[in-house]
């Protein structure tokens, strides 16, 4: 984005919500073209989610003229749709450094501006935010701000958002709810009530018959108390209106989420009203940009590219990512044994299942924005004798910590977990990045813990996780390995037991996954510094660790350091140290700090939190110096 904002002239004289209230309908859509020229131009630069934000100019537009915001709450769901957002709320200057270090957060946060009042980077959440905020000011009796949740379909998939809905019904909170819909999450939406959102959407004779059907209901003399049930019945032939009123919400849509004075007229209907409204808007994702349009999915999180095709500029050629290895592996697994299935949570191409459908589709589920959903239906699976592999992100996988525990460790179920984007993420930041997945399956019984160094281990671990009788996880980084060739044949390795890389003296370094590439050049920085080559271990499993290898390290060396791209509180390292108690040895665990770690490059993250081989290689230096001079005087 350009620091020139003559581009964006009626834009750059919007300094806060309240400069909107005096624009007319000509210069409001004169600044809905001029948002999307900025979102454009600064994500072609940055990256970022393009589509999801340019679908929701005109109604951020309607939103921001209707309310008073930060009296008024306007909440936004997962923060994909929310760069609109932004430019009205006086970030425009700032835009330009969108999810660069130290710059703008490509989310929602509550640190960055009074209008951002909920902190936002998962999905399914605004409806339960609102729901709170909509009983505070209803216990409190204040009538002066009205509360707002903005959700798209694909977060509508998660359960989160039903349990709010039911709540806010049964209280009847003074809750507006906009449904964003699109039809795309990440991927395209899947299940039921997709497919009822998208008959709505697709076709507006629905609409237009239901409207009629009421309307004459109305003009019936004489029908008295009937009219409310022959509109109840009329509205069941055209879900999804039935649904959100059972949940005691009324409900109107859909409306053209691109014409600002329609949605402006729905916003103010509702938020009249002191109850529960849900607010069906259609939108179209990537809306006034041809690539963004024609290809929602690529260009939902996009890389920077060019303005004029759409097209990322030619990288240069690299090894495969870890989702790519694990995608094709995973194929190959299933040709191999027919029992195996894989498990996405709307993120069919950010986890390479996508292969998986291509070859076996009838062997492939994507269960929608619904973690937990997704481990007990594996563990359904697996009962039923499959061997399912679940693909989740590290940071969603969270959100499905209690089926993990109660549904497949607590019944000893052969279900694998394949955790994508563990460590740091980058540019997506501290609600993305992958930090604490060893700490919170590792408490487990019953689960087995394993992280590959490269590529060829990756498709090693896959093999023989599903041969393992129970639990299993896997944690692999975001982006390329370092170009390991894959085996035609995996092999299976033995479970519980670290991989010796080299054979050293009077320091031993440790790493886990990310962390063993990281030992061994750390290593180097040794070595060179002061004459001492160190023993460098591979760990492979975080459990069972190899418990027998860790005490010889511990009673042959004077220095173990662990090394993780994890946090270090209950990590690798942790694991290590509870092994190691009693023993005469001193432990230094090297991995992420205990705070949340911002957005940026993930090498600018690496560097700031001490992981690279430089910054290890000092801090092991400056632990041995006194000893190894003690070690030298000595002979």
């Amino acid at each position: 984005m350009s620091d020139d904002l003559s581009r964006y002239p009626t834009l750059a004289s919007i300094s806060s919500p309240a400069d909107l209230k005096g624009l007319g309908d000509a210069r409001l859509q004169e600044l809905a073209e001029e948002m999307r020229r900025a979102i454009i131009d600064t994500v072609a630069e940055t990256g970022g989610h393009l589509g999801s934000s340019l679908g929701t100019v005109e109604l951020t537009i309607a939103l921001h003229t209707e309310l008073d915001s930060p009296r008024d709450r306007i909440l936004w769901d997962v923060g994909h749709q929310a760069y609109g957002h932004k430019l009205l709320t006086g970030r425009l200057d700032r835009f330009g450094s969108l999810r660069q270090y130290g710059g703008l957060s490509g989310f929602l946060r509550r640190e960055e501006s009074e209008h951002d009042i909920m902190g936002a980077g998962h999905a399914s959440t605004s409806i339960s935010y609102g729901t709170g905020l909509a009983e505070a000011q209803r216990v409190a009796a204040r009538r002066d701000a009205r509360v707002v949740a903005v959700i798209g379909d694909g977060a509508l998939t998660g359960g989160m958002a039903y349990e709010g809905l039911n709540q806010a019904g049964a209280l009847g909170s003074p809750l507006t709810v906009v449904l964003n819909d699109n039809g795309m999450s990440i991927s395209e939406n899947v299940g039921a009530l997709a497919g009822a959102l998208q008959r709505a959407r697709l076709d507006p004779t629905l609409t237009r018959v239901r409207h009629e059907i009421e309307r004459g209901l109305r003009r019936v003399p004489g029908v008295g108390d009937l009219e409310s049930a022959l509109s109840n019945a009329a509205k069941s032939l055209f879900i999804p209106g039935l649904l959100f009123e059972a949940l005691g919400f009324a409900y109107t849509g859909p409306i053209d989420g691109h014409d600002i004075g329609a949605v402006r007229s729905a916003i103010a209907r509702a938020v009249s009203l002191d109850r529960p409204v849900l607010v069906h808007v259609k939108t179209t994702k990537g809306r006034g940009y041809a690539p963004a349009e024609a290809d929602g999915e690529a260009m939902h999180g996009a890389t920077p590219f060019s303005v004029s095709s759409g097209k990322a500029a030619p990288k240069a050629p690299s090894p495969p990512a870890y989702t790519e290895v694990f995608g094709r592996a995973l194929v190959a697994e299933a040709e191999r044994d027919p029992r195996v299935v894989g498990i996405t949570a709307a993120m069919l191409k950010g986890t390479g299942v996508q292969h998986l459908l291509k070859r076996f589709p009838e062997r492939t589920y994507d269960v929608g924005i619904a973690e937990q959903h997704a481990v007990v239906f594996a563990c359904g699976l697996a009962i039923a004798g499959y061997r399912p592999v679940c693909a989740v992100y590290s940071t969603f996988l969270q959100r499905a910590f209690d089926p993990i525990v109660h549904d497949a460790a607590l019944q000893g179920l052969p279900v694998v977990f394949a955790i994508d984007r563990a460590g740091l993420v980058g540019d997506d930041g501290p609600t993305h990045h992958g930090a604490f997945d060893i700490a919170y399956l590792r408490s487990i019984p019953g689960m087995t813990l394993m992280a590959p160094m490269d590529e060829a281990e990756l498709v090693d671990m896959l093999h023989t996780a599903l041969r393992i009788d129970g639990p299993v996880a896997i944690r692999y980084p975001r982006g390329a390995g370092p170009g390991v060739a894959v085996p035609e044949r995996p092999s299976v390795l033995e479970v519980g037991v670290a991989q010796v890389l080299e054979h050293g003296e009077r320091v031993a370094m440790v790493g886990y996954g990310a962390g063993a590439a990281l030992a061994a050049a750390a290593a180097d920085v040794v070595a060179e510094d002061l004459g001492v080559r160190p023993t460098v271990v591979n760990a492979r499993f975080a459990k069972p660790l190899d418990e027998a290898l860790m005490r010889r390290l511990a009673r042959s060396h004077e220095l173990v350091v662990t090394i993780e791209d994890h946090a270090v509180l209950g990590g690798f390292g942790a694991a290590v140290l509870e092994a190691l108690e009693g023993e005469p040895v001193r432990v230094m665990r090297v991995g992420l700090p205990d705070r949340f770690i911002d957005h940026g490059k993930r090498e600018i993250l690496l560097a700031e939190a001490g992981l690279t081989p430089e910054a290890i290689g000092a801090r092991v230096v400056g632990a041995l110096v006194p000893a190894v001079r003690r070690g030298l005087a000595a002979r």
